[in-house]
């Protein structure tokens, strides 16, 4: 039998098989998946499941792609392939309720005439090459469609939550009402100041696809009975009306998602007679105190560890604003729909919020600071701050504290007689639910994308999860979480925390010696100040203890920039060193480990082997 294997009709056999093999897995099995991924990317969500399960209708997915056209363009062609066979994952876990049509719109032709009447365009990837079809149309059984027009590569962790909204917008056209209330330019606008139009915010825009949103005027007297969601951005001032409105709206199963600020950045102030008023802050404190909530009144978080870091210039270490911050995953409720899941929000000039003793109703925290935080004036942030010198007021070991919360349980109106003209309102409930985030500035473009350009074309690119959360705690208050575990798969990119853990504490280590360095060398020259207005005649030359003083003054200049030189060495040292022991291990550790291994196997069948002879 060996010598059979080991001939050439043996090794033709063997290759035959194995080319019969692979075509039959290619033919036969190409809907088994074996996903090994952290958040099983590339699966089918239980949320996808849930969509496909409640169609009623049957609905028709068109793929347009130029497969033809695309031949050069190999990640294209790889990412391609992936999303056709999601596609194909999606048509068969719909059992017939989903039909795909795959299209390779050729030039000039019917099919590319179809793609431009359903609005897809073709993107130009590369000079001298054709432009190129990449998109998704669905139809359902009155015709009305939704497109998705090209798929970005950048954004493949979205590739299921992009299509399974377009099936479920379809087989739900009737979308949650959210009622959106806000004091700032949200949906654009004129600035008079520059003479300039103001572009309405890109997560506005991201509301407005998912959800029927109603704007509100902020004198509103009554909350519409069709609002699912009421959304307050900044309320800043509201009349006793609309305090009460609100308050109605809640206490009769209405759900609340709250914005307040102690200072709002995106805040351009209100003119009164010409005077621009430099109250920046919102809050509901009559209503929050009826719920059981607070926010601290003029307060702001600074936080040392989550802070975010500005470049201070090319060669110079990045400066800390403990104003500023990236809440981690560990700083995000894993338990809560809304924040389950994401990876970072970030968050600018953010308040404290905090239960009320004796209160009736539950408080659950969303977000919260690192141990490495404390409340400070909100003065302090608009007055010139020494960063370094905060820096060292942080406490080693303080508590956490709360930026967004969920309220939940039974409450009483905070209007227990109700107001004039409205007296015999509601007074109690049995449930509410209330998410109160104490930041407006996580709304705003500049905290959590940047804008690319993509051949002419803006693509907004998310580097933090901010329209995440709000869309996922919208979809939770109105009912609908399908979306929810898809929004929430995470992101390919793998940070490095380690390093990153290992950089903030070279930081910190790094700040505390710069200090005190610098305090010994404002000491040396205030020493050297007073030696100089003791001088009588500032127009002769120092004397000799003078000299001595100027020869020792210059002597500690020089020794501490050289500590200072050496602590910025240090900064990295440990950060190299991790890098060349995984060096190590890849390189030497992992394949010699291998070889002792195969080393072993070999010899145990060796003394097997002579074992077998001498018997």
């Amino acid at each position: 039998m060996k010598r059979v294997m080991y001939s050439g009709a043996g090794l033709l056999v063997v290759a035959l098989l194995f080319l019969v093999f692979n075509i039959g897995v290619g033919k036969w099995l190409t809907g088994v998946r074996l996903d090994l991924t952290e958040h099983k990317l590339y699966s089918i969500s239980p949320g996808t499941r849930q969509i496909l399960s409640g169609l009623e209708k049957p609905i028709d997915l068109y793929f347009f792609y130029s497969n033809s056209g695309s031949k050069e363009l190999v990640p294209l062609r790889g990412y391609a392939l992936r999303v056709e066979e999601l596609l194909k994952a999606y048509e068969r876990e719909a059992g017939g309720k989903l039909r795909l049509h795959i299209i390779d719109p050729q030039p000039f032709s019917d099919e590319e005439d179809r793609a431009n009447g359903f609005g897809l365009q073709a993107m130009p990837l590369r000079q001298g090459v054709a432009p190129v079809y990449f998109g998704l149309v669905g139809t359902d059984s009155h015709n009305n469609a939704q497109v998705i027009p090209f798929f970005p590569l950048e954004q493949e962790e979205r590739l299921e939550y992009d299509i399974s909204r377009l099936i479920q917008t379809l087989a739900q056209p009737k979308r949650p009402v959210v009622g959106l209330l806000s004091t700032l330019p949200v949906n654009g606008g004129f600035d008079m100041s520059r003479q300039r139009k103001i572009e309405p915010w890109v997560l506005i825009q991201e509301i407005r696809r998912e959800f029927e949103l109603r704007e509100l005027m902020s004198d509103v007297a009554q909350i519409p009975p069709e609002i699912t969601v009421l959304m307050l951005v900044h309320p800043q001032k509201l009349t006793q009306s609309t305090l009460y409105a609100i308050d109605q709206f809640v206490l009769r199963g209405g759900k609340l998602l709250a914005f307040v600020d102690p200072l709002s950045e995106q805040d351009p102030g209100a003119e009164h007679f010409g005077i621009t008023s430099k109250d920046k802050s919102s809050d509901l404190a009559p209503l929050f105190k009826a719920w059981g909530v607070q926010m601290q009144p003029g307060k702001l978080l600074a936080d040392g560890s989550y802070a975010l870091f500005d470049s201070a210039g090319e060669g110079r270490r990045p400066i800390p604003r403990p104003f500023t911050l990236e809440l981690p995953q560990a700083a995000l409720s894993r338990d809560d729909p809304s924040t389950s899941g994401l990876e970072s929000i970030s968050l600018s000039t953010v308040g404290i919020i905090e239960p009320i003793e004796g209160a009736t109703t539950r408080f659950t925290p969303l977000m919260h600071s690192s141990d490495y935080a404390m409340p400070l004036d909100v003065i302090r942030f608009e007055k010139t701050v020494d960063l370094d010198r905060l820096m060292q007021e942080f406490p080693l070991h303080s508590q956490r504290y709360v930026t967004a919360a969920r309220i939940q349980g039974p409450a009483r109106s905070a209007f227990a007689d109700g107001i004039d003209g409205h007296r015999d309102g509601l007074k109690q409930t049995q449930q509410i639910n209330v998410i109160v985030v104490a930041d407006t500035d996580l709304l705003s473009d500049r905290m959590w994308l940047h804008i690319q350009d993509f051949n002419g074309r803006p693509i907004p690119q998310p580097w933090t999860d901010n329209a995440s959360f709000v869309i996922n705690a919208l979809d939770n208050l109105s009912g609908s979480d399908a979306l929810n575990s898809l929004r929430s798969r995470g992101r390919y990119s793998r940070p490095f925390t380690v390093v990153e853990q290992m950089q903030r504490k070279a930081e910190a280590s790094f700040r505390e010696k710069q200090s005190a360095l610098q305090r010994r060398l404002d000491e040396t020259e205030r020493k050297l100040a007073q030696l100089q207005e003791l001088r009588v005649d500032k127009t002769q030359a120092p004397d000799a203890q003078q000299q001595a003083a100027i020869r020792q003054f210059e002597q500690e200049k020089m020794r501490i920039r050289q500590q200072l030189r050496e602590v910025q060495y240090q900064l990295n040292v440990d950060i190299d060193a991790l890098g060349g022991l995984l060096k190590v291990v890849n390189i030497i550790l992992v394949p010699l480990l291998l070889t002792l291994c195969m080393l072993m196997v070999w010899g145990i069948r060796r003394v097997r082997q002579k074992r077998s002879l001498c018997r």
